[in-house]
């Protein structure tokens, strides 16, 4: 473990579960607690709680954020209602990918940007080189994230907060308390799964971690890794910055051409990203499913006959994918790309079948 890594407010809550734990984004934190395998199954049938507090939370302020905002990002900012969520990537003038991330709007004037816990520093020094007339403040490391994903997620967290999250719509937030300890809760996530984000002042996380955990073992919740997380999010086709997007791979290649609001009049990569979606002759992710039992990984090269096509980006063994698969995203040729092609995956010197399949590779039931 590099000795420079940070802990979050949880460490310790992780350590007594008996976590095991790895370096991620600059912080310790827990792959694992019980195995990945039962935690994905906990998110998928009942509910899972996780420590996302590495994420990196810049609270913003000021008349100016929402036409500022406009311009670093593709997605439109200016048109969020108050207390809305909405997914949003920072692009560079050749359209690559500095980050995906959230803006919450709390208020006319009070907003929050949570960024990957891997690009905080470069966020925030972009968002402090185009000040724009908005007040910044970096509240990485010191203000935490606790996540509830799973179908029960709803009625196992409703006890403990004073806001209606029936009522709650997907991407939207809630500025209340959780048992009694003030929380931004917001209906978003990153496993498929129906489930809340809970942001709260480091100082209580592991009073709302542990009274979570306490209230509703018995029901099924889960304390779950990073490892189980990332299985999650790959099922449901949701990109991993580093993998389905970065700095040479844009929105547009990585499968968010709809967070690319080309009607905006300006914003950086606006030009770049507009030449892709014109000539359609790029590099683009798509979904791959192994035909064996061989499982792909990152950087195996992909082929169609003889020709290299491309490359894995991630891969997994699915649980939630036909009975239990192989999946991957590879970045391939615009030709190699097509639902239903055959491909051959190079794993150690042989290669393995795989079929081009649409993403995501997992569906919640509604």
């Amino acid at each position: 473990m590099n000795q420079t890594a940070r802990r979050t407010a949880l460490y310790d809550e992780h350590r007594k579960l008996g976590a095991r734990m790895v370096e991620f984004g600059g912080f310790e934190m827990p792959v694992q607690y019980a195995g990945v395998l039962k935690e994905h199954d906990a998110v998928r049938r009942r509910a899972g709680l996780f420590d996302l507090s590495h994420m990196g939370q810049f609270r913003l302020s000021g008349e100016r954020v929402a036409p500022w905002a406009d311009t670093l990002t593709t997605n439109a900012v200016a048109t969020m209602q108050p207390l809305q969520a909405r997914y949003n990537l920072f692009c560079s003038d050749n359209g690559g990918t500095h980050d995906d991330t959230i803006f919450y709007r709390l208020g006319d004037d009070r907003w929050l940007l949570v960024v990957n816990a891997s690009n905080a520093e470069k966020m925030w020094a972009l968002v402090c080189d185009h000040p724009g007339g908005v007040r910044l403040e970096n509240r990485h490391g010191e203000d935490a994230l606790i996540a509830i994903q799973g179908p029960a997620s709803a009625s196992l967290l409703q006890p403990h907060v004073d806001v209606d999250l029936a009522a709650m719509r997907y991407y939207f937030c809630a500025e209340t308390e959780v048992e009694g300890i003030p929380a931004l809760i917001a209906r978003t996530g990153y496993t498929g799964e129906d489930g809340f984000e809970i942001f709260v002042d480091g100082a209580y996380a592991s009073n709302v971690w542990n009274d979570l955990l306490r209230a509703h073992h018995r029901d099924g919740l889960e304390p779950c890794g990073l490892g189980a997380r990332d299985v999650l999010r790959l099922e449901a086709g949701m990109p991993l910055y580093g993998h389905e997007l970065t700095e040479e791979i844009s929105p547009v290649q990585g499968g968010q051409a709809w967070a690319v609001k080309l009607s905006k009049p300006a914003f950086t990569g606006r030009e770049a990203l507009a030449q892709q979606l014109e000539s359609d002759v790029y590099a683009r992710v798509a979904g791959l499913v192994m035909r064996g039992r061989v499982p792909a990984r990152e950087g195996y090269a992909v082929y169609v006959g003889d020709r290299r096509v491309g490359e894995i980006r991630s891969g997994s063994f699915g649980p939630s994918v036909g009975g239990g698969k192989n999946v991957a995203t590879a970045l391939l040729e615009r030709d190699a790309a097509t639902a239903g092609t055959v491909l051959a995956v190079e794993v150690r010197g042989a290669r393995h079948e795989a079929d081009v399949a649409p993403m995501p590779f997992y569906k919640r039931s509604r």
